[in-house]
């Protein structure tokens, strides 16, 4: 059976780095692509390295975009944009700034469905992405209307200190089958310096411990977990 509410919408996956896309949403992407007809972009808005190093190499960077092609195209992304966004100093930046462009892309893709960021990620840029998502959709008279999800990013979500106010508390949930589970890891091998190995959140047996919990939730063997931000449905 079609998920109806998905059936041939165009999904764009707004992440603060390389490998959010694929660890939040990846499962979802995945089947949803090969079973729903949809159109799904990934925009990334940073490279994701800059941080951990005190100078851009051009090598890495190549590297880099290379891993995000070969990763997004397996998960079954259509297209994928790449800033250039500080890494972990996305506070070090105007807002604005990040808010333009992602109403940019916006205005180009004309999303139905958005996925991002969980809003108390340990991670600032992560929280910085899910603020400027929820604000350059804000639902003002005459826009097209656009439904927001926010999904968890392994260690990041879980290693915030989980009070009430900060908890990712899913209210959406995603059936995932082994294929898209397997797709998901292969995902993750592409981006050569985030996989890790197991009990690391980001390694492969993770991915699909994380998978098994949520699915366990909802009585099936695989899922994937996101919180509503705003639906807005039109009859």
């Amino acid at each position: 059976m079609k998920l109806n509410f998905f059936y041939k919408k165009k999904i764009l996956v707004v992440a603060a780095h390389p490998d959010d896309e694929m660890l939040g949403v990846g499962g979802t992407i995945h089947n949803l692509v090969s079973k729903n007809k949809i159109i799904a972009n990934a925009m990334i808005l940073s490279k994701g390295i800059t941080s951990r190093q005190s100078e851009k190499n051009d090598k890495d960077l190549i590297k880099q975009e290379k891993n995000i092609i070969k990763s997004t195209s397996i998960i079954g992304f259509k297209d994928v944009v790449t800033l250039d966004f500080p890494d972990n100093r996305f506070d070090s930046v105007d807002l604005l700034d990040i808010i333009r462009s992602v109403e940019n892309i916006i205005e180009k893709f004309k999303p139905d469905i958005i996925f991002t960021h969980h809003s108390m990620d340990l991670n600032i840029d992560h929280r910085i992405t899910n603020e400027a998502v929820i604000t350059a959709t804000r639902p003002v008279p005459d826009t097209r209307p656009v439904s927001l999800f926010s999904f968890e990013t392994p260690s990041s979500t879980e290693w915030q200190v989980n009070d009430s106010d900060k908890a990712f508390l899913p209210n959406f949930f995603v059936e995932l089958n082994k294929n898209d589970i397997v797709a998901k890891q292969k995902a993750l091998r592409a981006y050569s310096t985030e996989c890790k190995n197991y009990p690391h959140p980001r390694s492969e047996k993770s991915l699909e411990i994380i998978s098994e919990r949520w699915g366990l939730n909802i009585g099936v063997k695989y899922a994937e977990a996101f919180r509503i931000i705003r639906h807005i449905q039109k009859l």
